[in-house]
């Protein structure tokens, strides 16, 4: 025994004699530190890894003289040869010339080149973060290849890409350190609300198109990670201040102040630690399109049915006799929020490697309170709107298992038009008003002789004020013994019962009388991979499965979950394999996914690639893919239940078509006993909507038809039975081929084309419910018959349903990209994006695809880390083209667009800091990304960061 433990301590002290720790220290070309490189002894597997300060050690059995080679992403690497133990290393890295030769993980859940990835991939790295001319990293991501903006506010911007946007984009998922922040009971991001801060930003990877193969079911448009710095690496107390202003013509120009602070350590190689704060406070790009959402001119000066499209309370509508349909006199939004935005958001982190090896545990809380704009069906001020995320992680080089909830509380968001709607009523109901507006049209007219405008005009201002000059007092539902009742006028903005008034709707959920919208909802998510490629050689095998239950809890303000929460659940399992062939030159992916949902079946999505490489050195890279992708109904398209005034959306689960359900008022003429003899209310669910309901289109028809002077039985033939089918998943068949390649490893070409076919596409309708007869086209019928005494009356209902369409929808598109060193350092960079949509709007006319995607866009860079000793530019240019915007709350036309972003950087060495200068849409005017949404306006920062 003795002489067995001589041995093996002889052993031992054989091997620690035989180690040799080799020390330096990486930089970059500004002779700023370089972490997170790995130094690798040429021909063997030992690795070290860069501190925060660029410093390493990296301990060897080998004796010098041998090689290593020092790599990280956005570096060219580079080899050094190490003489002697006590040699000090001193690496520069130079920055690469092309972005294809960056590592990225998300193509194909492994690492792999950019040039070498099966499908389209954008990224941006830590030196893009730096010299983006946006104010934030997550604003810089416009200028990527494919990304399309959606600007619903200053601080709630939307990703897509290859068509089909929206403000709330169900159709693209965001994964931030592999959790999905989508809201959970809006089922899309809210932009970079709980997100990352630009000091702890590592990489941002973004992958255009269907990737439900791998990722599931929401990623059916497009996916972005983003993925943040280990406090393993990067270490320290990190900062910035950023001020500035922004410009509008509506809002004027306004402070804009961000700040973000980084404080991360390791106590040990075994244990270390992370937090993040960030604060940011602007004032809003105000929305203030006045155009009529009804037609005719703007204002309610010779248009008497005016809805102004960012007014509210000028919904309320009713047909006057000799008069026509006459709405409420409605408030601006600006009078109905108070225009700030401001964001804070925080995350903390636990890092634990138990053992010598690459295996790390990670818990994880993340949280993000904001006020904000987000444009739906309506306009919604969201206040002091929070969402948490709490996470555990453990993960390896081959593999990675994690769980995490998240949750949402509204704070005191609220729906402005709503907020209008009964500030209006606040003063003066509906019914009164109408009354008051009636007999004072009728008065005017007959005592002062005025023309029917100049009488409609008198009679709003008497409505609205209580103003009769000239007039003598009639009974109406304002007088007291001949005494006009001050307390029924219209409230004027800033009144102080104007004040009150608003006050008091804005913290009342109950829609009748107030504004405010509850959520409590939350996600429980849980998700794992296991890759193989260790254990086994011929091929690398990839499994992995989720599942996530979805609880919603709105307290019935928007789902119908009046009686208690709503859950179900839905899971997920996959597989994938990739092999090299002919000398490692083609390289073949294939994978296959099933996913069940609670409420549907399931589905198998497969996909299956190929990379060739040609040439000596492999450059020319051709690549050909296809992948099926699938998007599951959202919360809201299977049990929303929500009342927006002019219209309600009534979700398609078939439990919930009788869950929602209303009362509403019949007219008086079809109460005459003479005549319909119909009872003074009915009560409506979502079978009228989803069962007995004309096309909102072919009723449009009718109702001109009648304007015109037809009877009714002639106006009836362009009434149109809406079929109307219960959602369902939805389905995209995707066809990519692209082109990559690097040509004397200063110029970049990256092309692709691509098309998709889509099965089930899914969106919304619009129909018109009547009060009361069976819908149908046999007018001799008496049922069918009362349904256009109903439609004649205005008894009907206004409903907006979930669907899918029969008709066919596909889509194509193709991009071209460059980047080029020209002289010098100057890096010039451009691409092109086409889209079009494919739909026959005559097979379904009720149908919107809300594709929202200008057809041609082109996007430019040109700039120089390096410009002179520590100083830099960089400027982008953006323009796209006309194109015709869809959505529930309003359509309309976006204008061309040209947007040119600029900055200047100087980084000061001795302190760890960088100086920027920065400014967007410079000499632009005022633009929109969203009908409905406030124009963008100019927006100029100055920015400090300290980054040890």
């Amino acid at each position: 025994m003795r002489l067995y433990l001589l041995f093996l301590t002889l052993f031992f002290c054989s091997i620690s004699f035989a180690q040799n720790s080799i020390t330096g220290v990486v930089t970059d070309g500004n002779g700023q530190p370089v972490a997170g490189a790995n130094i690798t002894v040429v021909g063997a597997k030992v690795v070290a890894i860069t501190d925060f300060d660029g410093s390493f050690v990296l301990v060897t059995t080998q004796k010098p003289p041998f090689s290593i080679e020092v790599t990280s992403v956005g570096y060219v690497s580079s080899k050094m040869l190490v003489e002697s133990i006590t040699q000090k290393v001193k690496v520069q890295l130079n920055a690469e010339e092309t972005k294809l030769n960056e590592i990225v993980v998300s193509a194909s859940r492994a690492p792999e080149r950019v040039l070498q990835s099966p499908v389209t991939i954008e990224r941006m790295g830590i030196r893009e973060v730096k010299s983006t001319t946006a104010p934030t990293f997550y604003d810089g991501l416009e200028n990527l290849k494919e990304v399309q903006f959606n600007t619903s506010s200053i601080s709630f911007k939307t990703i897509n890409t290859r068509g089909f946007a929206a403000v709330g984009n169900t159709r693209f998922m965001q994964l931030v350190d592999g959790m999905d922040n989508s809201s959970p009971a809006l089922n899309f991001v809210l932009g970079n609300l709980i997100g990352l801060s630009d000091i702890d930003v590592a990489s941002v990877e973004l992958l255009p198109g269907a990737s439900s193969a791998l990722y599931g079911a929401n990623a059916f448009n497009g996916i972005l990670f983003m993925n943040s710095k280990s406090p393993f690496v990067y270490q320290g107390v990190s900062t910035y201040m950023k001020y500035g202003q922004t410009s509008q013509d509506v809002a004027g120009t306004n402070d804009y102040v961000d700040f973000g602070l980084r404080a991360a350590t390791a106590f040990s190689k075994h244990f270390a630690m992370k937090a993040n704060f960030n604060y940011m406070r602007a004032t809003e790009w105000i929305a203030a399109d006045q155009r009529s959402m009804t037609g005719g001119s703007i204002g309610h000066d010779g248009n008497q049915n005016y809805d102004g499209l960012n007014l509210y309370g000028d919904e309320a509508s009713t047909f006057i006799t000799n008069v026509g349909q006459v709405s409420r006199t409605g408030y601006r939004e600006q009078d109905l929020t108070d225009n700030k935005v401001h964001s804070a958001k925080a995350d903390f982190s636990l890092h634990f490697k138990p053992w010598e090896n690459d295996t790390e545990i990670i818990l994880q809380y993340k949280l993000g309170l904001g006020s904000t704009i987000y444009q739906g069906a309506n306009r919604y001020a969201l206040k002091d709107f929070f969402m948490s995320q709490i996470k555990a992680e453990v993960r390896g080089r081959n593999f990675f298992v994690r769980a995490y909830r998240s949750a949402e509380d509204a704070g005191d968001s609220y729906d402005m038009r709503f907020a209008g709607l009964n500030v209006n009523r606040a003063a003066k109901s509906d019914t009164n008003w109408f009354t008051d507006y009636a007999k004072s049209f009728q008065l005017s007219s007959a005592v002062l002789g005025l023309n029917a405008n100049d009488a409609a005009n008198y009679a709003r201002n008497f409505a609205d004020n209580n103003l009769s000059p000239g007039l003598p007092l009639v009974p109406n539902s304002n007088v007291t013994n001949g005494v006009l009742d001050p307390r029924e006028a219209r409230f004027a903005v800033g009144s102080s019962e104007y004040n009150s008034a608003l006050a008091s709707i804005v913290t009342n959920p109950d829609f009748t009388q107030g504004a405010k919208f509850i959520d409590h909802s939350k996600i429980y998510h849980a998700d794992a991979n296991y890759n193989f490629k260790d254990m086994m050689k011929f091929a690398e095998i990839q499994v992995g499965g989720s599942a996530r239950q979805y609880e919603m809890n709105s307290e019935g303000t928007i789902f119908t979950d009046f009686d208690g929460p709503i859950r179900y659940s839905e899971f997920g399992a996959y597989a994938q394999g990739s092999k090299l062939f002919m000398e490692d030159r083609l390289k073949m992916v294939a994978s296959i996914r099933y996913d069940k949902s609670q409420n549907f079946d399931g589905k198998v999505s497969p996909r299956v690639s190929f990379v060739y490489s040609a040439g000596a050195n492999k450059i020319h890279n051709f690549r050909a893919s296809y992948q099926t992708g699938f998007r599951n109904p959202t919360t809201q398209d299977q049990y929303i239940g929500l009342d927006l005034g002019p219209y309600a959306l009534i979700g398609s689960a078939p439990e919930n078509l009788v869950r929602y359900s209303e009362v509403l008022k019949v007219s008086a003429a079809a109460q005459d006993p003479a005549g319909l003899n119909q009872p003074a209310t009915v009560t409506m669910n979502g079978e009228n909507a989803y069962r007995n309901a004309y096309t909102k289109v072919s009723v449009d028809k009718f109702d001109a038809e009648i304007a015109s002077g037809a009877d009714k039985l002639t106006a009836a033939a362009k009434l149109q039975v809406a079929d109307v089918n219960l959602v369902k998943p939805e389905e995209v068949h995707a066809f990519e081929v692209g082109y990559r390649t690097v040509v004397n490893n200063d110029l970049s070409i990256d092309i692709n084309g691509y098309y998709n076919i889509y099965n089930n596409f899914l969106n919304t309708a619009r129909v018109v419910g009547p009060y009361y007869g069976t819908v149908g086209t046999d007018f001799a019928n008496p049922e069918t018959a009362k349904t256009l005494d109903a439609l004649s009356y205005r008894d009907r209902r206004i409903y907006q349903v979930y669907t899918n369409t029969e008709a066919d929808v596909s889509s194509l598109g193709f991009g071209v990209g460059l980047s080029k060193k020209v002289y010098k350092d100057f890096e010039v960079g451009v691409n092109y994006n086409y889209a079009q949509l494919n739909f026959d709007q005559a097979e379904d006319p009720g149908f919107v695809t809300g594709f929202n995607t200008p057809k041609h866009k082109v996007k430019g860079s040109i700039g120089n880390a390096k410009l002179f000793k520590n100083f830099g530019f960089n400027a982008n240019v953006r323009w796209n083209t006309e194109y015709w915007w869809e959505s529930s709350f309003a359509d309309g036309m976006i204008q061309e667009t040209t947007v040119f972003d600029a900055q200047i950087n100087y980084a000061i060495p001795q302190l760890k800091s960088v100086l920027k200068l920065g400014a967007t849409n410079i000499g632009g005017k005022d633009y929109i990304q969203v009908i409905g949404s406030g124009a963008i306006g100019q927006q100029w920062f100055a920015s400090l960061t300290i980054n040890p």
